[in-house]
């Protein structure tokens, strides 16, 4: 199925994934694809009735149990980094380190 990512800056893309996939399917096609963490990605499910977040708990569940379907809208959303975090970019200046 096709489903539409949306990141909260507004960019969309669009991201393949098989009919039984699970959120943890999508998260890893979401990181290879768009080159973002998996571990800091927060997804909430775009529903008629209401929205629906996905927690890390749910990593193992499907899609469908979600009600995602082809055509489905997901809100990606991150996590900030942590300082031990591998992805952690920014270093700070050593007179700012005390």
């Amino acid at each position: 199925m096709k489903l539409v990512v949306e990141i909260l800056t507004g960019n969309l893309f669009y991201v393949q994934v098989e009919d039984d996939a699970t959120i943890d399917d999508l998260k890893k096609e979401i990181e290879g694809q768009e080159n973002l963490a998996r571990e800091r990605m927060i997804l909430i499910v775009d529903s008629k009735d209401e929205n629906q977040l996905i927690s890390k708990e749910d990593d193992g569940a499907s899609l469908a149990d979600f009600g995602v379907q082809d055509g489905s809208h997901i809100y990606l959303f991150f996590n900030p980094l942590n300082i031990e975090s591998p992805y952690y970019l920014f270093t700070l200046p050593e007179s700012l380190l005390g």
